[in-house]
């Protein structure tokens, strides 16, 4: 969408708008500016967190999730939420899916000052939220940050092998990949 977007601000074809654009996203990527909607408004001269609201009807809750989160609490497990998604991004989500109820805590990579990618996230995260790291499973859909969640020792790693319905599953060759939450429930 914002490809398009984009395209039709700056009189672009859409093919030269997505290369010129994916030129500059691999400028920041794997950095806090990757999540920011602010510098991206900035930097393209689009109101990101607008386009966001816009296409918010593409938000929904994995299939499971629900049911693995009662039964997290059902267990007396505190559950955190803790995304590179920036603030007013995660507002939108929460918004549509209205799943916050279910979480200790929202935690954003811009709150901790660094991407989960970076290894400077975990330090940073252990400050904000003391957790035992050899008792704590945390699922990502990405192998780069649970290789940093592994390399600060983060004892129980999850992939989740599905992050979108639209997208076919992308198994890992280093974690155990999930293609639904149901698959954590035992």
């Amino acid at each position: 969408y914002v490809p398009e977007t984009y395209a039709n601000k700056n009189n672009l074809h859409h093919p030269e708008a997505r290369q010129r654009l994916l030129s500059i996203y691999r400028s920041v990527e794997n950095t806090l500016q990757w999540t920011d909607l602010d510098y991206w408004s900035e930097r393209l001269g689009l109101d990101i967190a607008s386009l966001k609201r816009e296409v918010s009807h593409l938000v929904n809750v994995h299939p499971h999730v629900i049911d693995f989160l009662s039964y997290m609490e059902d267990l007396g497990k505190k559950v955190y939420l803790i995304t590179n998604a920036h603030p007013k991004a995660l507002e939108v989500k929460m918004e549509k899916v209205k799943i916050g109820r279910w979480f200790q805590q929202l935690i954003t990579s811009q709150e901790v000052g660094a991407a989960k990618e970076q290894p400077e996230f975990w330090p940073k995260l252990q400050k904000i939220l003391p957790y035992d790291r050899a008792t704590t499973l945390f699922a990502d859909d990405t192998e780069k940050v649970l290789h940093s969640a592994a390399g600060y020792g983060i004892g129980h790693l999850v992939h989740i092998a599905k992050p979108s319905s639209r997208l076919d599953p992308q198994h890992s060759l280093h974690y155990p990949s999930i293609l639904s939450f149901q698959e954590l429930l035992f």
